[in-house]
């Protein structure tokens, strides 16, 4: 075959309207072979003669997209020296853009034709504090959403269907984030089990979207971008939950289908005392070295590509602090990777979240990360979950919570939107098990239920699962509103986990990584449980209404404590359950898991924007299992009041209070009245 001399970049194959240019870093390695399948799947091996600045490349005219292809790495199997080149290995290309065949048949990287029509698409570019996440598995999303149609379900194009974009605007969300749509690799031990990594977070390409996700007979790429394009239109952003940390390939034991055999010492963190055993910093065998110009080139590379080809809006971190971490394996805020990312052009203009743990030594870094990241607030989960089961004992830490996390964010420049908020995500139970399961229950996983947080900071109000005593019932339904209100009331980002709001169930299993079936589907019919499922939906709906319609509950700056302006009261007044305002001994010696606050209208920018109001609320939190009185504000903080979101059953909206009045608040409930 008559090859030609070609360049060192880009990376990947790409297609010049002529021919491919093949290009692969490596190292270390002595010799590669470029091999090119034809449509019967007979290989043709070209060795590639010429290497630029550890840069192997070949130009191959006449060739085009849909070419498949793969590389085979020469060089030393010398695992106590780092390499575990085997030139018997057909390994992926690190920047292809799709793949072909399976682990089984054989691994094929696909020459793709980037073409497509965007016809003026145009990002939404939501400001972070009115931003509203919504975070969603693609299949899991759509898979039995009868409004889709059938060959879209569980697809790109089912996520952006009329009904699934018009459910998402319903609750107010401005943002999907959406897990794992990199093409990844199942375990070895899973598909042993019979199971499958259906999260994907076991990357396998970083620039290909995952097959999995697309209609009968479809093109991952070209509907993949049709997605972008039509949430879009629709007025939503996408953000990609990436996992940049680890690779597919597991620890020494496991396969060898890209990284490893293109150059181990150059992509991985070894031991320096055992070159051929792997730092863990992740939990699955491997850690990515983000230290090594090369792996930050790749990530980087990867991270351009889907905002300037795919038009993505944003990322969202796997386990951040495995790439932040020095060559020393101590985290770094001012890391090669947190640097690249800063300077960038493009990079430093998207949404960046960071999940700021990892499961190395010094691993938790929430609230450490720099300037232009938000991060998942971990705190915020476990105060508000702790609250909601009575604890006392975090009034003091959930004062923060409520009001943007200051404590966190605040002395580096940030402001309250840098706390992505959540109760619930992926990772853990849903809101439904969070109120019905004070024990993990995930034997379907078969791992004998040893997977998955034991510490959950649950409750089950009575009955552990499914209960037909209505007072349970009735009891989850006020505590899962209480915990949804103050999620969407707090300042910072909410984030709301997929099927939340129609009461999804996993039957008390908190990590169903590995189960492609209906538990972890979102049911989307009312054949069971319909009053529950209607009401929890109503109530996100109404929470996303009054977020949307107060600027008070989305400020884009820090609470101060005191008066925006001569004669205006506090921009927050905190309020003991005698209508009096807050002490310090309040604070650290709380006599009951109960608080309230009032947020001044008068404290928001004082700009005014069409379809907002800046009135002053007053929110009421009772997280004890009996009712307690409450003496409403005296008459400067408010005349009179009226309720407008009430979680216990049934409401009193509607209701107008008089200053100094009294009322009783229920047990495990939350209110919400504005200033008349």
């Amino acid at each position: 075959m008559p090859i030609e001399h070609g360049a060192f970049h880009p990376l990947g194959a790409t297609w010049d309207g002529q021919g491919v240019n093949f290009a692969l870093f490596s190292e270390h390695a002595t010799a590669v072979d470029l091999c090119l399948f034809d449509a019967e799947g007979h290989e043709t091996r070209v060795r590639v003669p010429w290497c630029t600045v550890y840069v192997w490349h070949v130009y191959v005219r006449g060739l085009g997209p849909g070419q498949r292809y793969g590389w085979r790495v020469h060089g030393p199997y010398a695992p106590e020296q780092g390499h575990r080149f085997n030139p018997d290995k057909l390994l992926v290309d690190p920047y292809t853009r799709a793949l072909d065949g399976d682990a089984a048949s054989g691994l094929r990287s696909v020459v793709v034709d980037p073409a497509f029509e965007w016809s003026g698409d145009r990002p939404p570019r939501v400001p972070w504090h009115d931003t509203v996440i919504y975070e969603l598995h693609v299949k899991s999303f759509t898979r039995l959403q009868s409004l889709v149609p059938e060959p879209s379900r569980g697809t790109y194009l089912g996520l952006a269907s009329d009904a699934a974009i018009a459910h998402l605007k319903s609750l107010g969300v401005t943002t999907v984030e959406l897990m794992p749509v990199h093409e990844h690799l199942d375990e070895p031990a899973l598909v042993a089990r019979g199971l499958t990594n259906y999260w994907g977070y076991s990357t396998l390409a970083f620039f290909a979207p995952d097959r999995r996700f697309v209609t009968p007979g479809g093109d991952a790429v070209r509907e993949f971008k049709e997605m972008v394009k039509r949430l879009h239109a629709g007025g939503i952003e996408v953000v990609l939950d990436v996992v940049y940390n680890h690779s597919c390939e597991g620890d020494e034991h496991g396969p060898t289908v890209l990284f490893r055999g293109i150059d181990n010492r150059v992509y991985y963190r070894l031991e320096a005392d055992d070159l051929a055993d792997y730092v863990d910093y992740t939990g699955c065998g491997n850690t990515l070295d983000a230290t090594h110009p090369q792996v930050l080139k790749l990530v980087t590379d990867s991270l351009r590509y889907w905002v300037e080809e795919m038009h993505v809006d944003g990322f969202r971190f796997d386990l951040a602090p495995a790439l932040a971490r020095g060559t020393d394996g101590d985290v770094d805020r001012i890391s090669a990777f947190f640097a690249v990312v800063h300077q960038d052009p493009v990079l430093s203009r998207i949404k960046l979240v960071a999940e700021p743990w990892d499961v190395g030594a010094g691993g938790y870094q929430v609230g450490n990360f720099p300037i232009l990241w938000t991060e998942w607030n971990g705190r915020f989960r476990d105060t508000v979950r702790a609250f909601w089961r009575g604890d006392r004992s975090v009034i003091a830490d959930l004062g923060y919570r409520l009001t943007g996390s200051s404590d966190l964010f605040a002395d580096d420049g940030r402001h309250p939107h840098a706390s992505i908020n959540l109760v619930t995500a992926h990772d853990g139970f849903t809101l439904r098990d969070l109120v019905s399961y004070e024990k993990k229950h995930n034997e379907a996983n078969g791992e004998q239920n040893r997977d998955g947080l034991d510490d959950n900071l649950s409750q089950n109000c009575g009955v552990e699962g499914d209960t037909a005593d209505e007072r349970v019932k009735s009891r989850r339904l006020t505590l899962a509103r209480s915990i949804l209100s103050t999620l969407f009331l707090s300042q910072g980002v909410p984030m709301l986990e997929m099927g939340d709001e129609l009461w999804r169930t996993q039957h008390g299993n908190n990590n169903p990584y590995c189960l492609d079936t209906e538990l972890a589907w979102v049911d989307w019919s009312l054949a069971a449980d319909a009053h529950e499922k209607r009401a929890i939906l109503a109530h996100v709906r109404a929470l996303a209404a009054l977020r949307t319609r107060s600027r008070v509950f989305r400020r884009n700056d820090y609470l101060r404590g005191h008066a925006a302006a001569p004669g205006r009261p506090k921009d927050i007044t905190w309020l003991r359950l005698d209508g009096a305002e807050m002490t310090a001994r309040d604070w650290s010696e709380p006599e009951h898991a109960a608080i309230a606050f009032r947020l001044d209208g008068g404290a928001v920018d004082g700009t005014e924007v069409e379809g907002t109001v800046d009135d002053s609320y007053l929110v009421v939190m009772n997280g004890e299992r009996a009712g307690v009185p409450l003496t409403l504000p005296p008459r400067e903080l408010g005349e009179a009041w009226s309720v407008v979101l009430d979680t216990r059953e049934p409401p009193r909206t509607g209701e107008v209070v008089a200053a100094g009045a009294r009322i009783d608040v229920d047990g495990g409930t939350l209110m919400v009245l504005v200033a008349k």
